[in-house]
Order: structure tokens, then sequence, then C-alpha cells
């Protein structure tokens, strides 16, 4: 498009590294009864951000993912358009199958539409560090390879392969791998299944968007 004898930059187009998570959140914010800037407002996002997010120009980060299915009451996986047939107590390694989402991977290790949630999860050196996270509930993470910081509060913490973090996840807390290589953990956290509970995202420097 020119403008003024000049060429505007063109619009970005979808992310298409996860097809179903844009119409999903529209989707789960409509029946949450949550206008855009409400549901934006409650997640501690832009109005715009969480726009871009529903029409699939962004990508939202595994953070965003966790803070959404928070706001809507619902799971991550159905934030990502998974279905299960049926609750199943058993999840064997062949149908984790892994979704990446803001630089992290992660593999679900536990059972859709329960109130607590498991994950296995690959942090990647440098990516999401300064996400600070705000949000009623508790979170339990297991450190398996790699080092691992953890800001909670005021207090910064390194953990080693075997160690874990049981804490109140109204305690800001901040979670980035300490080595190149990355760090894997086992990580669980309750989900507030109430759409009108309140939950923020931030402080987050750079505008405000993850």
């Amino acid at each position: 498009m020119r403008l003024n004898g000049r060429m505007s930059a063109p619009e970005p187009g979808p992310v298409d590294d996860l097809p179903a998570v844009a119409p999903q959140l529209r989707t789960l914010r409509h029946r949450a009864s949550l206008t855009l800037e409400a549901a934006a407002r409650t997640a501690g996002l832009s109005a715009a951000h969480l726009s871009r997010l529903e029409t699939g120009h962004r990508q939202p980060s595994l953070p965003v993912l966790l803070t959404l299915a928070r706001v809507y009451g619902t799971t991550v996986s159905e934030l990502l358009g998974e279905s299960v047939p049926e609750r199943d107590a058993i999840v064997r390694a062949a149908d984790m199958e892994p979704t990446r989402a803001g630089g992290w991977t992660y593999w679900q290790a536990g059972a859709p539409g329960r109130g607590m949630q498991s994950l296995r999860v690959h942090v990647p050196y440098g990516s999401q560090g300064d996400i600070v996270r705000v949000h009623p509930g508790e979170e339990w993470l297991y450190v398996l390879k790699g080092r691992l910081r953890l800001r909670l509060g005021d207090a910064a913490h390194v953990l080693l392969p075997g160690d874990s973090a049981h804490f109140d996840s109204l305690t800001p807390h901040r979670i980035a791998a300490a080595d190149e290589d990355g760090a894997d953990l086992l990580f669980v956290h309750t989900l507030l299944q109430s759409p009108a509970t309140a939950l923020c995202l931030g402080p987050i420097p750079h505008g405000g968007t993850p």
C-alpha cells in the first residue's frame, strides 16, 4: 500500500505454529461473557495485544496461555484446541505431543479438564526471563535438567536438578533458565475455574506486552 508516495509496511501475517489458538481464544472469551477490553485488563495485557492473539497475528507465550486459561475458567489444552474424548487417569509418553509457545516447549503430563494442570516444560535460555507473574493459586515445580533461576518476591534462587519449589502464586515470580542449554522441569499449577477471578500478568517492561 502506498501512502504519500511511500510504501507502508505490510501488516504481519498470521502465525502458523498454533493455528487452533486464535479462534479458540475468541470463542472462549465469548463463552466467558467478557469483552476484549475486560479480558485484556483482567489478564494484564493490552487490548491491542489480545486482539492480535485472537486474529493469529501474534503467538501467545506459555505464561499468557496459563493466564488466559485461568481468566476463561478453562485449560491450556482447550485453548490449544485439543480435545480428549474422556478423562483418562493414565497419560502415556507416546501421547504427549510437544507444543511450542513463546519459545518454551511443553508437554501435557496430566489429563485435561482437571482442577490441577501438570506440564513437562523446556525453558530455553534467554526466553521470557523478564516476565513477572502474579495470580491466585499455587505452583509446584521440579527441576529435571539444567539450572533454573527462580525469583520469588525479592528473593532470588538457583535450582539444580532434583530441587523443587512450592509457592503461593500471589507471590510475584519469574522463571528463567540459568544455562545456555536451557532447563527442563515438571510444572504443576492449580486452575481456577471462575472466569470472574481477577488475575494479572505483570509488571512487564517494554510497553506492557510480553
